[in-house]
């Protein structure tokens, strides 16, 4: 028996008349916050580089794969032989330059043909023909906004420079600074989410992803302000008792010392 069985026949034992009770109350909406946990746990390993620590995530989302399937298997509706089964066709429709007699030479060419052949799909199920069909309305909004763009743009409706994406940031944020100044609370919040959708153009246009610059950001904001806390807390301070100058102070000595780590990075 593969260790993949294994598992398989272990998540039905716990879904049995015998097995555990709070797997056999689970359902796939109240699963649906552990898959999104177990995943952000798994990008948080690669992030480490800790092979051990993503062997043992990858392993948790597998699971969250493996639960959903048994919970269909229950009622009649699929395996995880099927999703297996549907999954590996849909990798070979979809590269027909390996499987097949199309060509792709590009990264770019593979995605347009991959695009192609899943509009031609839905096509063929009656769906929409929309090509923003299908994007999951529960992504992380920066994600979701790349992914729109992305779409739209494979349209022919997109920028053709750079610089005229700058410009449209200019733009939008003129917008939100005119709604603030009016006091304007509809209008702050609408002309804010449009200066972030045109940033996430740009950083499209970069080749920059999003969600991945703003979570560096606020990773480097986080180690930033736990130097301040260690710094106030060996003078016998908290941050609540000391003032926004001296925690000022603190900040730009962290930032000193975040630079001079980079640069000792970078010379070894």
């Amino acid at each position: 028996m593969s260790e993949l069985d294994r598992l398989v026949k272990l998540m039905a034992r716990l879904r049995g008349p015998d097995g555990c009770p709070w797997d056999r109350e689970q359902t796939h909406q109240s699963l649906k916050p552990y898959l999104i946990e177990e995943t952000y746990e798994a990008l948080d390993a690669i992030d480490s580089g800790d092979d051990d620590g993503l062997r043992d995530e990858l392993g948790d989302v597998l699971l969250q794969i493996v639960f959903h399937a048994q919970l269909a298997r229950e009622e009649g509706r699929f395996t995880l032989e099927e999703v297996a089964a549907s999954t590996s066709e849909k990798l070979i429709r979809r590269h027909p330059h390996v499987f097949g007699d199309a060509s792709a030479n590009t990264p770019g060419q593979v995605v347009e043909n991959w695009e192609a052949i899943k509009s031609r799909e839905k096509r063929e199920k009656g769906q929409g023909p929309s090509i923003l069909a299908g994007i999951p309305r529960q992504l992380p909004a920066l994600l979701r906004a790349r992914r729109v763009q992305e779409r739209a743009a494979r349209s022919g409706f997109d920028w053709k420079h750079a610089e005229e994406v700058v410009d449209k940031v200019r733009e939008e944020v003129g917008e939100f600074l005119e709604a603030r100044r009016d006091a304007d609370e509809e209008g702050i919040e609408e002309e804010l989410g449009d200066v972030l959708f045109s940033l996430v153009n740009l950083a499209r246009f970069l080749r920059v992803c999003p969600e991945e610059a703003l979570r560096k950001t606020v990773g480097k904001f986080e180690s930033r302000f736990g130097y301040i806390e260690q710094e106030l807390e060996r003078q016998g301070k908290c941050p609540q008792g000391a003032s926004l100058e001296e925690m000022d102070r603190l900040w730009e000595a962290s930032k000193k010392i975040q630079a001079e780590d980079v640069t000792t990075d970078r010379d070894s």
